[in-house]
Parts: C-alpha cells; structure tokens; sequence
C-alpha cells in the first residue's frame, strides 16, 4: 500500500507543479500520517461506544464497533514481563518484547508458584528433575514454566512422571538451570495504583495487596508489583495496544538517479493500517507536503477531501 499512497501523493503534486518530495520526506511524513490516523481509532471507538449507550448506534451492517475492535486488534499483544530486580519488570519495549506500549490494557499475574529447582539433565523438549515431583506437586497442561536462569519462557504440555514434563517448547538446553513452574488456574488482574499511593496501602493490614488482590506501579519503564513475591518472569502477563512499525518506502536508484520502489529491501516496512484507511493516509500526507513546499492551496485541498470522507 506504501507505494500506491506515494503514487498518489506524488500524481497530486505533480499535477499543478507544487514540487518534489524525496523518498526521505515522505517516510517522515507517512509515520506521522500513519500514527495520527492510529490515535484517531481511540477517539472513534469511543464515539461509538457512547452511541451505543444512548442507543443511537445501528446493528447488523451498521454495527460499527465490531470492524472498528477488528482493527484496533491488529496492535494488540499479550507479553510476559522481562524482570529487571526484585519485584520489578521492565514496560513492553523492542528489548523485552519487541514494541513499546502506547497503551496498556491490563496487567495480569499467576501469583502461585507451585514448584522451582534445578534441571538435572538435558532432554529436548522437556524438563527434567529427578527430584522433581511433579505429579505429587498437581503440576497440570497449561502451566507456566520459566527457565530462570535464561528468561525463557513456555507451557506444559503433559506431565510425563514424576521427574519429566513435556514443555511447549524447548527451553532447557544446558544444565543446571533454574526453573520456576506457575499455576494457569490462578490467573489475576493486578490493579494499577499511583507511586504515591502505594505506600499508604502497603502500611496497612487490610488495604495492603495480596496474591488474591496484587497491584503494580509505573514508573517511566518500570513496572513494580506488589505484593513483592511476585517476582519471576512468566508470573505477570501484560495486555496492550503497542505502537504501529514505522512505515518506510524503499527503493534503488537507476542510473538517471529516478528512485524505483523496491520491497525487497531489509528495512522496507508497509503501511499497518487496513487498506480502505489509504486516502485518509493520502489526505494527511498531502497536508504535511504542502506545510513543506509552502502551498496552501495543497492543504486546504487535503483538509477538504479529509472533511468530505468524514461528513459525506
């Protein structure tokens, strides 16, 4: 789609020559575009939710909430939380699970561990301790287990005997290694609460958070969760929105030094956003171009085209 928007963009321009924009520019201009259009999806769900409450939406082919929830999915992601120390963890970030956060939804815990140790030897695809008791401990299919020692992260699969679990995916790959096994039946929404007002609930009995009741604190990127034995990666999950890949229209230049579009580039990214959102991509680009070559002429024609799409 990237490169039919540029078309566009360029036909429009061209058209009354208003002038040229490099391939540098554009990409500027189309994340900007891209992630103006990304917030205005917040804006709109909320229009229609409240619509909705006072009966005034439609239904059937005029239910706009689900195409509009469809959409908006496409950004969202669940995540275990990378531990920094103690009980902290670090935000979703192209570090730790590959997207910064635009919005975080929910925070999730498995506060109850139902056993740790050490692997006693290597076998593919499974995780091994002969001390390990993994029956005797009610170790079920769908269980959290954590190399802690790697990060790593997976699920059971089926409780072989007391000493052997097959895991989801193959996490144990040297000895000795560190493991943490977290029950799925015991799945809890932590409550987000104010840096300042952690310290009031902590100090008391009955408003402090418990494994049944956790909360958590952010702070710039960090994510602080309470009660403090909550501690170990794949014990807390986050939910959220992340930020749209930032569009970039590659290509290679011909000997009259033209740039011709090519996608095969290894840092050539399209467009997130569905393809019936392609003029108002258009329409935003359009209004940045004509900021840059000083017409305003272009903008208003943008604006105005923006204005007949959103009032037909």
């Amino acid at each position: 789609m990237i490169n039919s928007v540029r078309n566009t963009v360029l036909s429009v321009l061209n058209k009354n020559n208003y002038g040229y924009i490099s391939p540098s520019d554009f990409n500027l201009y189309a994340q900007n575009a891209q992630m103006q259009i990304y917030e205005d999806y917040f804006d709109s769900y909320n229009k229609i939710i409240n619509a909705e409450n006072v009966r005034t939406a439609g239904t059937d082919y005029a239910d706009l909430e689900q195409p509009m929830s469809e959409t908006m999915e496409v950004f969202l992601r669940t995540d275990y939380l990378t531990k920094i120390a103690a009980n902290k963890f670090s935000s979703p970030s192209p570090l730790t699970t590959g997207y910064y956060a635009y919005y975080i939804l929910d925070v999730q815990c498995k506060p109850v561990t139902l056993a740790t140790g050490t692997n006693t030897s290597v076998s593919a695809g499974n995780l091994v301790n002969t001390a390990g008791a993994f029956l005797s401990k009610g170790i079920v299919p769908g269980d959290v287990v954590t190399n802690l020692t790697t990060g790593l992260v997976t699920t059971v699969v089926a409780v072989l005997n007391n000493t052997t679990i097959q895991l989801a995916s193959n996490i144990f790959l040297a000895t000795p290694n560190s493991y943490g096994i977290f029950s799925s039946a015991t799945i809890v929404q932590a409550e987000k609460v104010s840096n300042g007002k952690i310290n009031l609930l902590n100090n008391s009995n009955l408003t402090a958070p418990t494994i049944q009741f956790p909360a958590y604190t952010l702070q710039g990127e960090v994510i602080t969760m309470y009660p403090t034995s909550i501690q170990n990666k794949g014990q807390v999950e986050c939910i959220y929105f992340r930020f749209p890949k930032v569009p970039k229209w590659t290509y290679i230049n011909l000997s009259s030094g033209e740039p011709v579009f090519d996608q095969s580039q290894p840092d050539y990214q399209d467009f997130e956003l569905p393809e019936e959102d392609e003029y108002k991509l258009i329409s935003r680009i359009l209004q940045y171009c004509g900021v840059s070559i000083r017409e305003t002429e272009v903008v208003q024609f943008s604006m105005a085209k923006e204005q007949q799409e959103q009032n037909p």
